[in-house]
């Protein structure tokens, strides 16, 4: 939808602009906003009646409250981006106006969710949530196909799934589909816009929330947006950095990593259509949006309706950390970044409150906790982060065998707001990388830089003694950088044991994998997990033969969903059984244990013990405490630090049986995950 009533006078015959009742209205909110928002709002409500009078009176009602209630931390969000503008006025009429007009549109079974989510605002942090990850073409090959297997999607307990490559992406290289040519339309291979709102209704029917990508950093050369600034179009110009000579560029350049430093070097790139250098920070067929331009707001907050519309409930707002760009600066994680989330956030509140947002900023320990809002966006920014710190833990303490970094590092991270959830996981579709701060290092007696490129050679299966296999992922030569590709299993040993055919490597390597589902289930946040890694799918080499994704190396770790293995998971001779009763066991103990509800605190404890991490998940209840063992040897550790820690009684939840204790020490296993209480 583009269009909006022109008409800027309100229909004196609607009931809800009776003066007495609109007044009330507005004395009842004038506490939650600032003179300046009272009179910002009462500009940008001026027509939106005649754009009401299509729903029932309640249910304009509802949209007024929310537009009131809200309405501060949108102005908020955006007077610091747009405010100075001439046109900021007319601007925010514009926003208001679209709202009006998706909340016209939405269907009464989800405006019925909406209330539902108003009064359960934490259903994300529910210790019932569980996420499932996976590509539509390499789970069901179509949308519609999805339907078959939503039984699976049921019994492995997820709530939640993320359906990604969904939106139409440019044909050939695409960034795993990231390289966006319709944010409106279903890729016509996996069906259409009917099929996606046929299966979000599905999965609602059966308690399961749909997730999909938003891309906001950028959108494909091939664009309409793009192919009209390419034909000369000024106004889509504005939509892009586009600029005529390398001047700006090079002072850009100074200060800007490169993302993909093998097949993507710089950070712009020449435009033949239009003879102008294009900033493209992940490929040169990706154009970075300038958010600068309100009217780049305008688009992606329509987008975002329309598809919410669908029946999409969380939206992973992809690669959010760059869209704000500033000389000097690596042009990351900027100010005006957290504003437009903040905005974006409000946005959704007012007009479809039971959609969540979900930020992809794969970035620094420090910049991280940012993407849940600190100081002015307290709590504002997004409903869900990815912690990348833990996954990255994970690994780090996986192959050094040792947990001080990773007791180091979390538990510098600072409490976060009550009403957000950390998306917790072991690996996702993308690569590993490294974000290892050299604080954190240091403070445990390691360098830095030499850690991550251990972390690298062993990920890689070049370090001796390494049970991974895994490929290196775009080497940075000036750095010295690499990433990681791989599967969960193959990095985790389960491909090596498998070849080597030994019976005890084997059971090493699932122990490995199920103590990582175990650590970001027991978490206190919501887990993702990747499909296929319940049953431990290994790394596929044969995407290379695939001309669509053989450039990119990391559809190694992206298999397609093998459904004949999946039928041993029951079979506990297999290993697919064995992995997937494991699994099953932890996601059922998950769901009966309140503490782990991501409302609650979650502590770092220090047991003291080079070899085993521990946390503290705080609940009136009663405190859990998660232990895990990262080594493949028996550890002793002392109970007195889980005793300090507020647990009374050492029972394990897993396992359902009391903890042995022998003069103040328990005995850890091999690899050992143990849920206290």
């Amino acid at each position: 939808m583009n269009q909006f009533p022109a008409n800027d006078h309100p229909d004196q015959g609607s009931a809800l602009t009776d003066v007495t009742r609109v007044a009330a209205m507005r004395q009842r909110n004038a506490h939650l906003m600032s003179a300046a928002a009272l009179a910002c709002l009462d500009k940008a409500s001026v027509g939106i009646d005649q754009i009401l009078n299509d729903v029932p009176e309640r249910d304009q009602q509802l949209f007024r409250i929310r537009l009131a209630r809200w309405f501060q931390n949108l102005y908020d969000g955006l007077l610091p981006v747009y405010g100075r503008r001439d046109d900021f006025d007319l601007f925010m009429q514009k926003l208001v106006r679209c709202m009006a007009a998706y909340h016209v549109e939405r269907s009464d079974e989800l405006k019925g969710l909406d209330i539902e989510r108003d009064l359960e605002a934490d259903w994300f942090q529910h210790e019932t949530m569980l996420g499932y990850v996976f590509y539509v073409e390499q789970f069901a090959d179509k949308l519609d196909g999805v339907q078959d297997h939503i039984d699976y999607l049921q019994e492995i307990g997820a709530s939640y799934v993320h359906l990604m490559k969904v939106m139409q992406s440019r044909d050939g290289e695409n960034d795993g589909g990231y390289a966006v040519t319709d944010y409106r339309k279903v890729a016509p291979a996996l069906g259409t816009n009917d099929d996606l709102e046929a299966l979000c209704s599905t999965l609602r029917s059966r308690g399961i929330s749909v997730c999909i990508d938003l891309v906001l950093n950028h959108c494909a050369r091939e664009h309409p947006w793009a192919k009209a600034a390419q034909a000369g179009d000024e106004r889509y110009q504005q939509y892009f950095y586009m600029f005529d000579d390398r001047t700006l560029p090079d002072a850009y350049e100074r200060t800007l990593p490169e993302v993909f430093p093998e097949f993507a070097p710089g950070n712009f790139t020449l435009d033949p259509d239009s003879g102008k250098w294009v900033w493209t920070t992940f490929n040169h067929f990706q154009w970075d949006l300038n958010w600068s331009n309100p009217d780049v707001f305008l688009e992606i907050v329509e987008i975002m309706f329309e598809l919410a519309n669908l029946g999409v409930e969380v939206f992973r707002l992809d690669a959010v950390a760059f869209m704000w760009k500033r000389m000097g600066t690596d042009s990351q994680n900027q100010e005006e970044v957290f504003d437009l989330m903040q905005a974006l956030r409000t946005c959704s509140r007012i007009t479809t409150p039971a959609v969540a947002h979900k930020a992809e900023a794969i970035v620094a320990p420090d910049d991280l906790i940012r993407y849940f809002g600190v100081g002015r966006h307290h709590g504002k920014v997004s409903n869900i982060a990815y912690h990348n710190s833990l996954m990255v833990q994970y690994w780090s303490a996986l192959a050094s065998r040792d947990t001080r970094l990773m007791t180091q590092a979390l538990s510098e991270f600072p409490r976060t707001p009550n009403s957000i959830a950390w998306g917790t996981y072991i690996r996702c579709h993308d690569d590993i990388g490294w974000a290892i701060a050299d604080d954190d290092a240091a403070a445990v007696g390691l360098d830095g830089h030499a850690h991550r490129q251990f972390l690298s050679s062993f990920y890689a299966g070049d370090f001796p003694g390494s049970f991974a296999r895994g490929g290196v992922f775009q080497l940075n030569a000036a750095t010295g950088d690499r990433r990681i590709n791989g599967t969960l299993a193959s990095l985790a040993g389960l491909e090596q044991a498998l070849e080597w055919g030994d019976g005890e490597l084997i059971s090493l390597a699932i122990e490995r994998i199920l103590l990582g589902h175990a650590l970001v289930c027991g978490f206190g946040g919501l887990p993702l997990i990747y499909m296929g890694d319940e049953i431990g799918l290994r790394n596929d080499y044969a995407y290379a033969q695939n001309a669509e994704y053989a450039s990119d190396s990391r559809w190694m770790h992206r298999p397609a969903m093998d459904w004949q293995l999946l039928e041993h998971r029951h079979d506990t001779d297999t290993i697919e059984g064995r992995l997937y009763q494991g699994f099953q066991r932890i996601i059922k103990t998950r769901r009966q244990t309140p503490q782990l509800c991501a409302r609650y605190d979650t502590d770092i404890l220090d047991t003291d013990h080079a070899h085993v991490f521990a946390i503290a998940n705080r609940h009136p209840l009663g405190t859990l405490a998660c232990v895990y063992n990262f080594t493949e040897t028996t550890q002793r550790l002392s109970i007195e630090p889980l005793m300090e820690s507020g647990i009374v009684e050492l029972f394990d939840k897993l396992t359902t049986r009391p903890v042995v204790i022998t003069d103040g020490f328990m005995d850890l296993a091999p690899y050992a995950r143990l849920w206290l209480t």
